[in-house]
């Protein structure tokens, strides 16, 4: 197909699972030969991530009435001048502020991507602004069909996930002095409420008792839940076989380090993380929940219960922690399923956008 040219707004200024999507869809893009801008807030992490790899960044304030007006005029006079075929819009905030230019622009087509597992209230974002939705998986666009979008409207495009080669060597076990033979339980993830925390170390507590050699890790930052969940292992007397590690910048050692990893999140657009986990050859335990279950193979590559089942992610556990040839081939499972072929590459990424960018365009220019 002909290069597009694609400019990309997103209105919030942290730097999550969100930005990160954006970023990784963009370099997929761009090295399939497209043309890619983005526009942000001026003080937002994802400007300085995108200008770092080469791309241009256009900045305007998206908070307030006042900042409305202006930015949408903004907007609008980047996507003339830049003759773009696409506005994809991230956040509703931008949405709703960028659309608007994009519409007064005449730019061809406008992509709404919603990200979050979270009800969606009006959908004045999803169905008056925009042309047509994607989401990052398939339980964001059940839900999206459920309030009203219409299917053919509506897109999965699967987040790409950076797969780093398996180190050869984990130190995690030095850095804990722990031995070979113990088993190590992981956890990563930021320290919210929603991602389990609590009910992982409920659920691991009676396998701690009954076996000297099993251990859990946390890996993640986040005030003021790090803080608690420290409290709540100190106040259980577990402070020797729960670790909290912090945030880190080593995730890919950290994993090689693992025998299991573990997630009881409360809620997951699509769960990313069980895809690193599955790609560094381990098995995982998590919660049947939102998205998840398009990240798991349940009972191939990894286990997954029911939300706020205490005992039955124990029982998940146990039975990870007492078969080491069922955690072996799972392992091999969720290698298989994450690395060879994987859907959740750049390239399968980059190449769904593009055909349901192609396939709209055409729509709506006949």
């Amino acid at each position: 197909m002909e290069p597009l040219r694609i400019l990309h707004s997103e209105a919030a200024t942290s730097f999550g699972g969100q930005e990160q999507y954006i970023l990784r869809m963009m370099l997929a893009m761009r090295a399939r030969g497209h043309h890619l801008e983005a526009v942000c807030q001026p003080h937002a992490q994802l400007v300085t991530r995108l200008r770092d790899h080469g791309f241009t960044v256009h900045t305007t304030l998206m908070d307030g009435p006042v900042n409305f007006v202006k930015g949408a005029a903004f907007v609008r006079s980047v996507l003339k001048a830049g003759r773009f075929d696409v506005l994809n819009t991230h956040s509703r905030r931008d949405t709703i502020l960028a659309g608007t230019g994009a519409r007064l622009a005449g730019t061809p087509l406008i992509v709404r991507t919603r990200h979050l597992a979270k009800k969606v209230g009006s959908l004045l974002s999803y169905t008056v602004i925009p042309h047509r939705v994607t989401t990052a998986s398939d339980f964001v666009r059940n839900h999206l069909i459920e309030r009203g979008v219409p299917p053919e409207k509506v897109a999965t495009v699967r987040p790409a996930v950076d797969l780093p080669p398996v180190p050869e060597h984990s130190t995690l076990r030095h850095e804990l002095k722990l031995a070979q033979n113990d088993v190590l339980v992981g956890c990563v993830a930021v320290m919210r409420a929603e991602k389990g925390h609590r009910e992982l170390i409920d659920a691991m507590k009676p396998l701690i008792h009954e076996r000297p050699n099993v251990h859990l890790v946390f890996a993640g930052g986040g005030s003021p839940v790090f803080e608690q969940v420290q409290a709540y292992v100190a106040a259980q007397k577990l402070e020797r076989r729960v670790h909290l590690l912090g945030a880190r910048n080593d995730i890919p050692n950290v994993l090689a380090g693992l025998d299991i990893f573990a997630l009881a999140t409360r809620r997951e657009a699509s769960g990313t993380v069980f895809v690193e986990a599955g790609a560094a050859g381990l098995p995982t335990v998590g919660t049947r929940v939102d998205g998840v279950p398009e990240m798991v193979q349940d009972g191939v590559s990894g286990l997954l219960v029911p939300l706020d089942d205490i005992p039955a992610l124990t029982d998940a556990l146990r039975t990870l922690i007492d078969n080491p040839g069922l955690r072996q081939t799972m392992g091999r499972a969720g290698l298989r399923f994450c690395r060879e072929n994987s859907p959740f590459s750049p390239e399968t990424m980059a190449a769904t956008i593009e055909t349901c960018y192609a396939r709209w365009l055409a729509e709506l220019r006949a």
